[in-house]
């Protein structure tokens, strides 16, 4: 974990404030107002870009490949299994598009979606939750493979979660953090329906689950077959980002599998409890927001600058 870490830092080493200063002055004012408009429309947006730049970090790292669309060869993350719900394409898109208008072929769609992602979340607050440095180059390689093994799954088990992260120089204390992007944003009854009906293939319930929420939420996901009904991932349906994923967790209303094997070692139980003091989360939800979007960029002459981010440069 420490070597993988090191190699984190050195990759992240690259991206510093402000790096489209000269070449693209306008680069974070455009995207920000383009996220802005779009939030406005859309109050769902902050989760979705969220998770599209969670989903693009964890593969390649921060690279823009989850944007790629499948060709005739090759089949793309974005059309991998973890991904189908995945929304927020078409914003980075047009936001591009508006960043190409003014300054052609220079800013990569991985920092695109790294600050709109940010500033998306920030946008109730009117100021940014993190910083977010710059410099990405885009990937030109894009899997449905790598998607589905390196995109943590919503039944993971606390083993699994916290070897996934530490692929990506991740800690348990930036695995428990960022599981607090969870208090917004929705979730798809098939990602959690098997804690309700068919918990260990018996046809029972996830016994640490919440009972009354466990009933509240077969309200809503009728049956193990419910692909297309939603819930709200956050209890309380403010829509507003917040602590409050923490103190739910420790009630046993943690929505995923992945959500409830928090509890299950003492190390990420106290750090879930110290998270309750929304200062604190907010403070390293920043940090590790940062440490995350240092996972394996390319830069220098590494990758490339893509003109539409759906497509590799011809």
């Amino acid at each position: 974990m420490l070597l993988l870490s090191f190699l984190v830092v050195c990759q992240g080493g690259s991206l510093k404030k402000r790096f489209y200063q000269n070449s693209c002055p306008q680069a974070d004012d455009i995207i920000k107002t383009k996220t802005l408009h779009h939030v406005s429309a859309d109050p769902n947006l902050p989760a979705k870009l969220l998770r599209l730049h969670f989903h693009d970090c964890f593969v390649r790292g921060c690279d823009g490949s989850v944007l790629l669309n499948s060709t005739a060869n090759n089949t793309a993350e974005k059309d991998s299994i973890p991904n189908l719900t995945v929304l927020g394409f078409d914003v980075i898109d047009d936001i591009k598009s508006a960043v190409e208008e003014k300054c052609p072929k220079t800013v990569s769609c991985a920092d695109i979606l790294a600050l709109a992602a940010r500033d998306a979340v920030s946008a109730q607050f009117k100021k940014p939750l993190w910083e977010v440095l710059t410099g990405r180059r885009d990937g030109t390689v894009s899997k449905s493979s790598e998607a589905l093994t390196d995109i943590p799954a919503p039944f993971f088990n606390f083993t699994q979660l916290t070897q996934n992260f530490a692929r990506k120089g991740l800690t348990v204390h930036d695995l428990v953090v960022l599981s607090g992007a969870h208090t917004i944003g929705i979730a798809h009854c098939n990602a959690f329906s098997n804690r309700l009906y068919n918990f260990t293939g018996k046809g029972d319930q996830d016994p640490s689950l919440d009972s009354t929420y466990a009933a509240f939420l077969k309200t809503k996901c009728k049956s193990l077959s419910d692909t297309t009904t939603t819930v709200e991932r956050g209890l309380g349906g403010s829509g507003n980002f917040n602590s409050h994923y923490y103190p739910n967790l420790l009630q046993k209303k943690g929505l995923f599998q992945s959500d409830a094997a928090l509890l299950t070692e003492d190390q990420s139980r106290g750090i879930a409890e110290e998270l309750v003091n929304q200062n604190k989360f907010f403070t390293e939800f920043a940090r590790s927001m940062e440490r995350m979007g240092a996972i394996e960029v390319l830069a220098g002459s590494a990758g490339e600058n893509r003109i539409k981010c759906s497509v590799v440069n011809s």
